[in-house]
């Protein structure tokens, strides 16, 4: 088995974006209103609240986006109100060939979307599908099967040299964890859901193209639809603190698959670090006992399913089954690999929980 895992951000790149953040944060907020909690309500001629409104351009300017905006629903939400905004029902769609996230798949299917496939792993399958029937394409930067190794950047970089179709990229599992979004390097609208990025639940954020992002607020103009004021300080807060937790939290990955790699966990033959949405440690066992070591994790003190797959509550080490994509692709190993995130744990709470899962699942 072979991976292709995403570039991630070393701790000196990390800090650097985080200082770039605050920043960023300075140039819009001053005299001590970033110690309030915000607004509520559609102020006039802003239809949000003031502070969701200065949160929306701190967002934008840090991105170096035309625009960006809050929304309900989470990373789904997003995707969804991006995709009404920029294409219409029945519309042919240009997307990866692989499975669809189930949540964005119910969206294509709403809206009667004529999805498109091709291989993003070869860019020159995918300038050649290009045509005038089809009206956006459609790029998920995290992966969608183990064996993906498509460059995003190079990918956007290589469609703009033909066309100007717009580009929808799904950034979720990716924004402060890789070196750029899709709309730094050429795409029309990036969506991501914050409750990812230690923010509150259910809100999702849209940054891109302004005329776009104007559409989006103009579909959800009544106040129930307004994230709030205080909610937006919230995503704004919590995003501060993600680039250097998520540069640590990769460098404990990389020291998990070494470990297993070395041979110092009885039990485990092998470990590949993936982006399997979320970046983890696909660990492959030497015997089928996959759903019994998660279950002996669970009573060791590990998470063995995802509240956000990266959300504020998810501290201790997840130890999950293998993604459904990743079995679809890999079948026989069902039985035989586990995913692991460590999220807030070192590597070293991580392989004491392995070693003492596999001895009891054995």
């Amino acid at each position: 088995m072979k991976t292709f895992p995403l570039e991630y951000l070393t701790l000196e790149e990390a800090k650097k974006l985080q200082f770039k953040l605050v920043e960023t944060i300075t140039r819009h907020f001053s005299n001590n209103e970033f110690l309030n909690n915000g607004d509520l309500g559609v102020v006039p001629g802003l239809g949000r609240p003031k502070m969701t409104a200065k949160v929306e351009r701190t967002i934008a300017e840090f991105f170096g986006a035309e625009d960006a905006v809050l929304v309900r629903g989470a990373g789904t939400g997003a995707i969804r109100l991006a995709l009404q905004a920029a294409i219409r029902h029945g519309d042919k769609v240009l997307v990866h060939d692989a499975p669809i996230y189930s949540t964005t798949a119910t969206t294509f299917e709403f809206m009667g979307l004529d999805a498109v496939k091709v291989d993003m792993n070869r860019t020159d399958e995918v300038l050649q599908a290009i045509n005038g029937d089809i009206k956006l394409i459609y790029i998920q930067h995290s992966r969608q099967k183990s064996s993906d190794s498509y460059d995003m950047y190079e990918l956007i970089r290589s469609i703009r040299h033909v066309t100007d179709v717009p580009i929808i990229t799904d950034e979720n599992y990716t924004v402060f964890k890789t070196r750029f979004i899709g709309t730094q390097v050429g795409a029309t609208l990036s969506c991501f859901s914050c409750f990812k990025l230690f923010g509150p639940e259910g809100i999702g954020c849209v940054v891109g193209k302004k005329s776009l992002i104007d559409k989006i607020r103009g579909m959800n103009y009544s106040g129930g639809s307004q994230v709030q004021g205080y909610e937006a300080m919230d995503v704004l807060r919590s995003m501060v603190f993600v680039p250097v937790m998520a540069a640590i939290q990769a460098e404990e990955i990389e020291r998990i698959a070494d470990i297993i790699n070395s041979g110092k966990v009885e039990g485990a033959e092998s470990a590949y670090v993936a982006n399997a949405q979320s970046r983890v440690v696909l660990v492959r066992l030497r015997e089928p006992i996959a759903a019994r070591v998660i279950e002996e994790a669970g009573s060791l003190g590990a998470a063995t399913y995802p509240v956000g797959a990266e959300s504020k509550y998810e501290i201790v080490p997840m130890f999950y089954r293998a993604s459904g994509t990743f079995i679809k692709e890999n079948p026989e190993l069902n039985d035989y690999v586990i995913r692991i995130n460590p999220m807030r744990a070192g590597h070293e709470t991580v392989i004491k929980i392995l070693k003492e899962a596999i001895r009891k699942a054995r």
